[in-house]
């Protein structure tokens, strides 16, 4: 019952607490709601005014920003206009400058047409003095040909007295003398045709000597290659292929000094044991390689070691080239040459053409010079004078002075420099025509020196060329109608062609030989001179039986 009672008590307890806590809470809700409403309140009115100062800072932006862009604009139009107003400046001075030139052209124009006229005027009064000097002209051309006719009248008077005369004396007929003057006539036509033809090959010589060099520069960088290598080209042979590290040297200090201290250019390639030494002079290239020579042999190769021994050399050189001089002009028996021609004379040892050893030559032209002259006839002094200038003919090719003067020119210059006689000297300018020969030396020299360049053997060929050149020559005889067989004889210098003479007259086999001639000379380089010789044979046979 207690227990009831406990448990009653309890329930009413625990719902008027709860009665009692509901009230408690609804009353904390009113509060809470009263504080949230006035919250809310205050939040409001803090946006409106947050929204108010919101706005009014947006209106004092905007008008700010509307100044800013009046200002902008007023800026950019100041600037619109200036560039305005340059704009019309300028075309306003480029207006101004076209009329001034425009101006200037005009006053020009009226001053050329002024000048025109004014060198229409002189021309209009040269014409008038031409015409006046034609007219004297005219008059003493009248004046001559009423000479001339006179003249004529004579001639032809004396013409019939030496017909008449002739008759008298000679007791010739009037057909007979016609055919005698007919003969002096052209035998006097001949001369001045040979004249003639030989004052037009004269003129073409002149005229055409630039074209012809430049022919000759273009045909030998293109053609003479062989020529080239062979004469500016020495091989020097090593012992092994290790030498070469020694002769280059250290970061090639070595061959950079010994191509500074002898002028020439070493070229160290794949060539087994072997070193190319090129350079177009002769002098160089040798001196080094007795260089090289002597510093393989000694073993010291350094800088200093080269440019000593390159001294001892050239010295050496020197001593070498005044040695063959002096020995050349002793075996000629030449005597009183000045010791720098003498020089030069042994600088010719050095030094070939086409080939030919350029000493070799010059002695066997001094030689030939001598013989040709006593054949003739000449005096001692002469045949002396003659075996010097043979001598000395090509020493221009040897002088160290750079010149555009042709060899002979120059060689005649430094003979006449070191006194020679006026006589070798004549000589010696004149080998190749390019002065007038006033000794009778001179063409004695010329006639040598082109016997000892044209000879057989004198000059060397390369085997293929000369082949073709042989070739050549014989197709040229074998195209014409009539040829049975050709042969080129004596190194190609003389061409024997052989006619059938049933197709071939007489008369036509002297054309045949002029008109192969003719083709060979236009056709063909070569030295010297080509004969032709057409044979014709007419063999009758018959059988007695």
């Amino acid at each position: 019952m207690e227990i009831i009672i406990a448990l009653v008590a309890l329930t009413i307890g625990s719902a008027g607490g709860y009665f009692s806590g509901q009230s408690v809470l609804r009353s904390i809700n009113r509060k809470k709601e009263g504080d949230l409403d006035t919250k809310i309140e205050r939040i409001l009115k803090e946006t409106q005014e947050k929204a108010t100062k919101k706005e009014e800072e947006t209106k004092d932006q905007a008008s700010r920003l509307i100044e800013d862009a009046k200002e902008q604009g007023e800026n950019i139009k100041r600037k619109k206009m200036l560039e305005a107003k340059e704009h019309w400046i300028q075309k306003k001075t480029e207006f101004e400058a076209k009329t001034l030139k425009r101006e200037q052209t005009v006053k020009a124009s009226e001053l050329t047409q002024k000048e025109k006229e004014n060198e229409l005027k002189m021309k209009e009064k040269d014409l008038q003095r031409i015409g006046k000097e034609n007219d004297k002209i005219k008059e003493t051309l009248e004046q001559q040909l009423l000479v001339v006719e006179s003249q004529k009248a004579m001639l032809d008077n004396k013409e019939q007295e030496f017909q008449k005369g002739l008759e008298k004396i000679a007791r010739m007929s009037v057909q007979e003398a016609k055919e005698e003057l007919i003969k002096s006539i052209k035998d006097k036509a001949e001369s001045e045709a040979i004249t003639f033809v030989k004052d037009r090959l004269e003129e073409a010589k002149l005229t055409a000597n630039k074209e012809a060099k430049k022919i000759v520069i273009q045909t030998i960088q293109r053609m003479a290659a062989e020529y080239t290598i062979e004469n500016t080209v020495s091989v020097f042979q090593l012992d092994s292929d290790d030498l070469k590290g020694q002769i280059i040297g250290r970061e090639g200090r070595n061959i950079r000094a010994l191509e500074a201290a002898t002028g020439v250019e070493i070229i160290v390639d794949d060539t087994p044991e072997a070193i190319i030494i090129s350079s177009f002079d002769p002098v160089r290239r040798e001196i080094c390689r007795l260089s090289l020579q002597r510093l393989v042999a000694d073993g010291r190769i350094h800088p200093a070691r080269i440019e000593e021994v390159v001294s001892k050399t050239k010295k050496q050189i020197e001593e070498q080239i005044m040695e063959i001089g002096q020995r050349t002009a002793i075996e000629l028996n030449i005597h009183g040459l000045p010791p720098q021609l003498i020089r030069m004379v042994g600088r010719m040892r050095f030094r070939s053409s086409y080939g030919q050893n350029l000493l070799k030559h010059s002695i066997e032209v001094a030689k030939l010079c001598a013989t040709m002259a006593a054949e003739l006839g000449l005096s001692p002094r002469e045949v002396k004078l003659a075996k010097r200038a043979g001598l000395l003919h090509d020493i221009g090719k040897v002088s160290e002075e750079e010149n555009e003067l042709s060899h002979a020119i120059l060689g005649m210059k430094l003979c006449e420099k070191y006194g020679e006689k006026p006589a070798v000297v004549n000589a010696v300018g004149a080998h190749h025509d390019e002065m007038e020969m006033k000794y009778i030396i001179s063409p004695i020299i010329q006639a040598c020196d082109a016997i000892s360049g044209a000879r057989p053997g004198a000059r060397r060929e390369i085997l293929e060329s000369y082949m073709q050149r042989i070739n050549e020559l014989e197709q040229i005889a074998m195209a014409y109608e009539g040829v049975q067989k050709v042969y080129a004889m004596q190194a190609g210098r003389e061409l024997r062609v052989i006619v059938e003479a049933e197709k071939v007259s007489d008369e036509r086999a002297d054309e045949l030989s002029f008109l192969i001639s003719q083709q060979i000379q236009n056709e063909m380089q070569y030295p010297g001179q080509i004969k032709i010789t057409v044979i014709r044979e007419k063999r009758a046979v018959a059988f007695a039986r």
